[in-house]
């Protein structure tokens, strides 16, 4: 039935819960459940591909609990949204183009930062602020990148929405949370455009993930919805951190 066998499909099926528990409130999901899928046997590309089909879902699931909630009017974020599909789509594309190494070094740093930004910067609330980028140049500046690095690459894309919505859009952190998932799901999306051909998606497992994803997204929201900023600025900043040594980790340990 699976492509692996059924013990460690049930333990992959435990990661996408919690996956999708933690990406719904603070990104960083793929943290979670990447390492999980190469240690059940997968390879990168397998890995990879099989992440995007269950985050998907997980990140329909948080777009639309947050939208039902009023913290995001999917009409007004469409445009922003295509966008961030077109980034991700790209991004698949040049994956084999960018030096990884490089990136495993580089990314590190830059999500340390974005936990002491998050962690050490005073009166982030759930109260929106003077945007410093009106959103179209937001749309065409920051969306396309960001979901272009989601598409090759991948960790931290939640961290960099979110301080991307906080330091530009003027964004409270509840509405830059429910606003990083639709063009989370959208970049997901368009990775997955580039995926599905390439025939690496373990299908049987990636579709029990998706459910597990689900529940997890499903319940990670509606408890940041209920919390606000008291639980999404110390998750983000733990997530951060992690993403940031377990990257560290990777590039030195091999």
């Amino acid at each position: 039935m699976f492509e692996v066998a059924t013990h460690l499909a049930l333990l992959l099926i435990l990661a996408a819960f919690l996956a999708g528990f933690v990406d719904s409130i603070a990104g960083g999901g793929g943290l979670i459940s990447v390492p999980a899928l190469l240690l059940a046997g997968a390879s990168p590309i397998e890995a990879l591909a099989t992440n995007k089909l269950q985050g998907t879902f997980g990140a329909a699931t948080a777009t639309a609990t947050y939208a039902r909630a009023g913290h995001v009017q999917l009409r007004e974020q469409l445009g922003m949204a295509v966008i961030s599909a077109i980034g991700g789509g790209l991004g698949a594309l040049v994956a084999h183009l960018v030096p990884v190494e490089v990136l495993r070094v580089v990314m590190p740093v830059v999500l340390v930062a974005v936990a002491l930004f998050f962690a050490l910067k005073p009166g982030l609330s759930d109260a929106d602020r003077v945007a410093r980028m009106r959103p179209g140049v937001f749309a065409v500046t920051a969306v396309p990148l960001i979901a272009a690095y989601d598409g090759f690459f991948g960790p931290g894309t939640g961290s960099f929405f979110m301080l991307a919505f906080v330091m530009l859009a003027g964004f409270g952190v509840l509405k830059a949370t429910a606003h990083t998932k639709l063009l989370n799901f959208a970049s997901n999306i368009g990775s997955l455009a580039v995926f599905i051909p390439s025939g690496a998606m373990w299908w049987a497992v990636g579709s029990c993930m998706a459910a597990a994803q689900v529940l997890g997204a499903a319940l990670g929201a509606r408890l940041a919805m209920r919390v606000g900023a008291r639980l999404i600025k110390p998750l983000l900043v733990v997530v951060s951190t992690g993403m940031a040594g377990r990257l560290l980790w990777q590039a030195f340990a091999g």
